[in-house]
């Protein structure tokens, strides 16, 4: 309530704030378009209700940005920005985290790996390529499966929030597409279902399975998605090998460039497929450019 108090002015904006929030979350099973005809056909304070349902659902998505924007300003010492090295640190203990020691282990030595074979040539210039693979070769070892979604779940920041939010009792519902068990629609699209509270109890024995994944006995990894994510992994990793070996001043941006591939692989089920299919037909592209004779890419 504070918070939609100290964004419109008005406690009565709580209301639509909640409603807003809810329904970015998913767990209000009604489209926008119906909510929005609803404030208009109540004929009060439509604008103000519509803003503050909207506030609600930037809040969803970042409340930290939200409680920013309410908070103060105040003065504050600035720090130095973060080098590659402590973002690579970060992203190590991350996926620690999401797997063990040994999976980050295996992300730690593969990006040296490229960070030496780009010192080479780099002649004091920042590194370019380490940092395109730093960032992407993450975005692909985090995929957000089974286990990673309990594990988010469980590991008490969504708790916190929800209560931050909400008071008195109430109930958590979770709307869930998990590949080996959803529904398909006519267009072989997944369809997400309702999960009650006990998902949390369930998600709380899943986080422990972690070390399960991408094992034998991992049965949420036998399914078509998961198997593409494990091999975009191994499938970039192969790539990035095979360029090392060439890699000069003449053909650095190319190769960051199809290092990059991943920042177009988006989303989850088709469309993440879809978006896919695109990205190797640009990586095809880029790599023979990045394999032609050197005068010819000059020419270009």
């Amino acid at each position: 309530g504070a918070i939609a108090t100290a964004l419109m002015g008005d406690t009565i904006a709580t209301n639509m704030f909640i409603l807003g929030y809810s329904w970015q979350k998913g767990w209000v099973p009604l489209t926008e378009a119906a909510l929005m005809r609803a404030i208009e056909l109540n004929g009060v304070a439509i604008a103000f209700n519509k803003e503050a349902f909207n506030w609600g659902r930037i809040a969803a998505n970042d409340m930290a940005a939200i409680k920013r924007l309410i908070t103060p300003a105040q003065v504050i010492q600035l720090k130095r920005a973060p080098s590659l090295d402590d973002t690579i640190s970060k992203r190590i203990s991350f996926l620690t985290d999401y797997q063990d020691a040994a999976y980050a282990q295996a992300y730690s030595d593969f990006i040296s790996q490229v960070k030496a074979a780009e010192s080479k040539i780099a002649d004091g210039k920042p590194l370019r390529l380490t940092e395109a693979a730093a960032k992407y070769l993450f975005k692909l070892m985090a995929y957000k499966d089974e286990y990673e979604v309990a594990r988010l779940y469980t590991d008490g920041k969504f708790e916190k929030k929800i209560a931050d939010m909400f008071e008195g009792d109430y109930a958590i519902n979770y709307h869930l597409a998990p590949p080996m068990f959803a529904k398909r629609d006519a267009q072989g699209h997944l369809v997400k279902q309702q999960f009650g509270p006990w998902m949390m109890k369930a998600f709380g024995v899943m986080a422990k399975m972690k070390s399960l994944r991408g094992g034998s006995l991992d049965i949420f990894g036998y399914t078509a998605e998961r198997k593409m994510e494990r091999a975009l992994i191994v499938e970039y990793r192969q790539t990035l090998n095979q360029l090392l070996p060439q890699l000069n001043a003449g053909n650095l941006s190319k190769a960051v460039a199809i290092a990059s591939i991943p920042e177009d692989i988006r989303g989850y089920g088709h469309v993440k497929e879809r978006h896919l299919s695109a990205a190797k037909t640009k990586e095809a592209s880029l790599l023979a450019e990045f394999k032609a004779p050197q005068s010819t890419q000059q020419a270009a």
